[in-house]
C-alpha cells in the first residue's frame, strides 16, 4: 500500500504508532518498524540522556529501518531533545503542545522529517508556511490531549486545506479506520490505543486489561476547566478529578498537583486509584492482545479489501 507518507517516510505501510508518553519505548517502536509501519519513541517529560538510551536501544533492534522521536514542546526537556535528535540523526521528528517553528531550521538542516500534530485548520495552515513536511490531524477521539474537533470533521478539512501530506489520528484501530481516513484525503494514519495492548507493548498488565475490558462510552475527558483536556479510560482517578473539576474545590495549581504523575503510574504501577490510563474512545473495540505484525498486517489487509 504507497501513498505519499509511505514515500515521504520510506515505509512499507502508511502506520504510524503513536508518540505515547510513559508506553512508546524502544521496544515498541522497533517492533513497528520492523513490521513496515513507524515506530516513535515519546520524548514526553524525560531528560534527553534517558532518551539517547531509548534512540540507540531502538536503532540496534530496527537496525537502518527508520523510526521517530515525538517531542512535547512543553516538556522542559524541550530544547535538549531538540538537539539530541540531531546529535542522534532521528529520520522523523513528531511535534505536540507547542509550535516547533524555533526548530524548524535547524532539523531541515539535519535532513529530519517534521510532522506537527494539529487539532485544527488554523494551526495546520501555521505548520505548513513554517516547513512542515506532512501533518497529523488528531480528533478529540485520541487518547491523551485532545482538540475539540473529530476526526471524520477535521481530516478533510486539514486535508483541502494544506498540500502537504496528512495523517488521521483519533478512533482509528483496523483496517476499516484506515480505509475511511484515506477516503477523508489523508494519506495514513497513527494509531496509539491499539498499541497498547500490542504484546511487545511494556506498560502494566492492569492498563492493558483496562483496555480490553473498556465500552464504547468507556472514556472520559478531563481537564477542560485549564484549558488542556485529556481523554482516559474511566476510573477512581479520573471520576475523582472530574467531581473536583467541577466542584471548583481545587485551584488550578492543586489539580494540576494531582494530576503530576499519573500517567506514570498507570503505566508503571498499574494503580487504578491514583492513575490516568489514557486511551481512545476505540478502546471499546480491541479485544485482544496481539503482536505487532499481527494488528499491523490484519490493518493493511482489511484496507485493501474494502479500497478494492
Amino acid at each position: 500500500m504507497r501513498t505519499k507518507i509511505t514515500e515521504l517516510l520510506n515505509i512499507k505501510y502508511p502506520v504510524i504508532q503513536g508518540g505515547m508518553a510513559w508506553v512508546a519505548e524502544a521496544y515498541l517502536a522497533a517492533a513497528v518498524t520492523n513490521a513496515g509501519g513507524l515506530g516513535l519513541i515519546a520524548g514526553g517529560s524525560a531528560p534527553a540522556d534517558t532518551i539517547r538510551r531509548e534512540i540507540r536501544k531502538a536503532r540496534e533492534l530496527a537496525g537502518n529501518k527508520p523510526f521517530g522521536v515525538n517531542i512535547m514542546l512543553m516538556s522542559p526537556f524541550a530544547e535538549d531533545l531538540a538537539e539530541l535528535v540531531v546529535e542522534e540523526k532521528v529520520p522523523v521528528v513528531t511535534t505536540g503542545a507547542g509550535s516547533p517553528g524555533v526548530y524548524m531550521e535547524r532539523w531541515k538542516t539535519a535532513g529530519i522529517k517534521v510532522i506537527p500534530v494539529v487539532p485544527a485548520v488554523a494551526l495546520a495552515k501555521r505548520m505548513e508556511r513554517l516547513g512542515a513536511d506532512a501533518l497529523i490531524a488528531e480528533g478529540c477521539e485520541a487518547g491523551g490531549h485532545i482538540g475539540e474537533l473529530t476526526t471524520m470533521a477535521l481530516v478533510p478539512q486539514v486535508a483541502d486545506s494544506v498540500d502537504i501530506p496528512v495523517i488521521a489520528a483519533g478512533g482509528i484501530a483496523d483496517g476499516r479506520g484506515l480505509a475511511a481516513s484515506l477516503m477523508l484525503g489523508a494519506h495514513g494514519v497513527q494509531c496509539g490505543t491499539v498499541f497498547l495492548t500490542a504484546n511487545e507493548c511494556i506498560i502494566h498488565e492492569t492498563y492493558k486489561e483496562m483496555v480490553l475490558k473498556a465500552k464504547d462510552s468507556g472514556t472520559m475527558v478531563t481537564g477542560r476547566k485549564s484549558g488542556h483536556p485529556i481523554r482516559s479510560l474511566k476510573s477512581s482517578f479520573t471520576r475523582r478529578y472530574a467531581e473536583l473539576e467541577a466542584s471548583g474545590e481545587m485551584t488550578q495549581e492543586e489539580l494540576d498537583a494531582l494530576g503530576s504523575g499519573a500517567l506514570r503510574k498507570a503505566a508503571t504501577e498499574g494503580d487504578r486509584e491514583n492513575g490516568s490510563f489514557m486511551a481512545g474512545q476505540i478502546a471499546g473495540m480491541i479485544s485482544e492482545c496481539r503482536p505487532v505484525n499481527e494488528i499491523l498486517e490484519g490493518m493493511i489487509n482489511e484496507a485493501q479489501v474494502l479500497l478494492n
